[in-house]
């Protein structure tokens, strides 16, 4: 397991810190009072500990099946649903699917492409910090979304993932610019801290939709949809 360079300030920057505190514990250890110190000195590491555990990124095995559209991130799925108001002018006009994920504090929060994607469109829309478990935050939270051209089995198609932002994650990075390609599986950013995710493809696109809501997701590893022939 490594940490993701999306959060290089965070958690660089807090094991510096944790580094400073714990030359401050250790004199008040040998000066004062050992116990106060000690205690200290573990919290101080306890605390880098978790904040390092949001930007973890565990090794994942890359579904290979060709038709396959993976989970773009870790969590468990809350909904599925054709949806007209999208917002994604790119498909302006069409019905898409739209699978959302809940992403707790917990889970592993970097975001992967689904599939073999050319993005050909970048939105950052400002908006609320509702918590990402409510149904209002897909339409009025910030949010993210790079769309474009998806490809798997040998035919192509539009798809999209948003990020959106949660009432703890107030930061969303997103690496793509319009003109990129990306591989299945490949990690292109984070939202930082809960979250929210949601794949998007059109309903007549011939894709299966192969998780249920309730499911747990992994990100890369875990089948969200399947290409028919």
């Amino acid at each position: 397991m490594r940490l993701t360079k999306h959060g290089l300030r965070e958690w660089l920057g807090g094991a510096v810190i944790a580094l400073l505190l714990s030359l401050a514990w250790s004199w008040l250890a040998i000066s004062v009072s050992p116990a106060a110190g000690g205690v200290l000195l573990g919290l101080t590491w306890l605390l880098w500990l978790a904040v390092a555990a949001f930007f973890r990124v565990p090794h994942r095995t890359i579904i290979a099946d060709p038709a396959a559209l993976v989970s773009p991130a870790d969590g468990v799925v809350r909904d599925i649903e054709t949806v007209e108001d999208h917002g994604i002018e790119l498909f302006a006009g069409q019905k898409l699917m739209r699978i959302g994920i809940f992403l707790s504090v917990l889970d592993v929060h970097v975001n992967r492409a689904p599939c073999d994607v050319e993005v050909k469109y970048r939105k950052y829309i400002k908006g609320r910090f509702l918590d990402a478990r409510d149904k209002r935050c897909a339409k009025e939270n910030e949010s993210l979304v790079i769309a474009g051209t998806g490809s798997a089995a040998g035919r192509c198609f539009p798809v999209a993932v948003r990020q959106v932002s949660g009432a703890i994650a107030r930061r969303i990075v997103c690496v793509p610019q319009p003109g990129d390609t990306l591989k299945k599986g490949a990690i292109y950013g984070m939202i930082k801290f809960g979250s929210r995710t949601e794949l998007y493809f059109p309903c007549e696109s011939g894709i299966t939709v192969c998780v249920q809501i309730g499911d747990k997701v992994r990100s890369g590893s875990t089948l969200m949809g399947r290409v028919e022939n």
